[in-house]
């Protein structure tokens, strides 16, 4: 048990993540204390005690930390905090203070005020206290991204996420919306029902416009037959103009929902980019994350895809999954560098809450952090190796190491979608169970409405779907 006590709740939000990053599967406890006036400490001071059980990690206390510049003290504060913990810990966070989804974000910001390249990284390691290593990932990913946004993203563009929300199996990890098929095959019907009165009122918002990028995602889309693959496809090409769209992505995912006719309707149809995610290539960590495929499925779905005629395949892999060491990644690198893909996604295992993970390291008090900086270095040499390069980068809480995911891709085939979302310029209207859609207005103003998770309740209340999105988008 950490305790963390503070004198007041100004900064609790920037405070509590990166001490968490600092003690990871340990439980914090927050409190207050009242400002000790015979100190001296006034209400200019801000204090902060941790300590372990009864044991003192540290105290800290800052003078003048007031909202007049609330982040340039926000920062101070951090980095004090930051620096005090590294030297009582003997660790180093690879993003130094920074805790949130979207470090890239901050080093394009700094480009786009008119800072070269070089000031940038050196931004980002002085202000944040970012490795060396990951500010020159953050600034390369930047740039890139700068180029690739400017070149699709207009005034009128948007993009479209299409849910479905079905899985062969749910994985050990997975805290998505996902649901075993077999257990909603006769619902499929009544599902795609409702997908198809979103997307019709989808495209009534967004009338005289046209999506620049469309990601069906889930779940496993593939999980659905031949004639619901048909049908949902018939839906959006009747529903939207496509003609100027630049990426229609398919996360096909699992190879054990994969069939040599799925991707042909999926080719026929117009997706020319498409997932075939093994999460690893090492067939007693696929049996204890609960897939019911093996490595050997991977290759042949894969292969499948490319005898179709898709030329942008996309790849998912996890560091840190239970069991899996340096070994195991170097293994799944190399085999997948035989296929040759042309996207490599690299995760850093995220123990989210609602996933089986957490309930067994909640149930059995365990707690598997294995991701360590050789493992990210296996993955990103193997990736440069297939000629793949950094595009898109995220965080997530309760990741592995403390590290990050990032996408790498051949020159050309980045996945648009991805940066767009990711980045939020533009607004990206979701239909099905448990999406989220974002209206993006002019400046920071971003709004955000969520689809209920439950398929059934997703159905049930569909007329109330449609009204948060009329409500949303109007």
């Amino acid at each position: 048990m950490i305790s963390l006590s503070m004198s007041n709740d100004n900064f609790i939000n920037d405070i509590h993540p990166l001490v968490r990053s600092f003690f990871p599967g340990e439980e914090i406890e927050v409190s207050y204390f009242p400002e000790d006036k015979e100190s001296g400490s006034g209400d200019s001071t801000f204090r902060i005690r941790i300590t372990r059980e009864t044991a003192l990690i540290l105290e800290l206390s800052l003078a003048d930390i007031s909202d007049n510049d609330r982040l340039r003290m926000k920062n101070i504060l951090k980095c004090r905090l930051y620096e005090e913990l590294s030297e009582k810990t003997g660790i180093s966070l690879p993003w130094g203070t920074l805790t949130g989804i979207r470090p890239v974000r901050l080093a394009m910001n700094h480009l786009r005020e008119g800072f070269s390249y070089e000031e940038t990284v050196e931004h980002m390691e002085s202000f944040y206290l970012v490795s060396p290593g990951k500010s020159v990932l953050a600034s390369d990913i930047a740039v890139k991204e700068l180029n690739i946004i400017k070149e699709v993203n207009t005034p009128d563009s948007f993009s479209l996420y299409i849910g479905i929300p079905f899985c062969p199996t749910t994985c050990l990890y997975c805290s998505f919306t996902s649901n075993a098929i077999g257990l909603w095959k006769t619902r499929v019907g009544d599902y795609l029902d409702c997908l198809e009165m979103e997307l019709r009122l989808v495209s009534e918002l967004f009338s005289g416009r046209k999506p620049v990028s469309i990601y069906i995602g889930g779940g496993t889309p593939t999980t659905l037959n031949e004639e619901e693959l048909k049908r949902l496809f018939d839906s959006v090409h009747r529903l939207f103009d496509l003609e100027s769209i630049r990426e229609f992505t398919v996360e096909a995912g699992r190879p054990d929902s994969i069939t040599k006719e799925k991707l042909r309707i999926l080719k026929e149809n117009g997706a020319d980019r498409i997932s075939v995610n093994p999460q690893s290539m090492n067939q007693e960590t696929l049996k204890i994350i609960g897939r019911q495929h093996s490595a050997e499925d991977t290759v042949r779905a894969f292969n499948d895809a490319r005898d179709v005629g898709f030329d942008n395949i996309n790849m998912d892999i996890i560091l840190g999954l239970p069991g899996e060491g340096e070994k195991e990644v170097s293994h799944t690198i190399s085999e997948i560098a035989k296929l040759k893909p042309d996207d490599l996604t690299v995760h850093s295992l995220a123990v989210k809450r609602g996933s089986r993970l957490m309930e067994e390291i909640e149930r059995y008090k365990v707690y598997s952090n294995s991701n360590t900086d050789v493992m990210m270095e296996t993955a990103a040499s193997g990736a440069r190796e297939m000629g793949l390069l950094p595009y898109y980068l995220y965080r997530q809480k309760n990741m592995s190491g403390n590290f990050e995911n990032t996408g790498w891709a051949r020159p050309g085939k980045e996945g648009i979608y991805n940066i767009l979302m990711m980045e939020e310029v533009h607004s990206i209207p979701a239909v099905g169970a448990g999406t989220v859609s974002k209206c993006v207005h002019t400046g920071n103003d971003i709004r955000r409405n969520g689809n209920v998770k439950d398929v059934g309740g997703y159905i049930s209340r569909i007329d109330e779907m449609l009204s948060r999105k009329r409500t949303l988008f109007s």
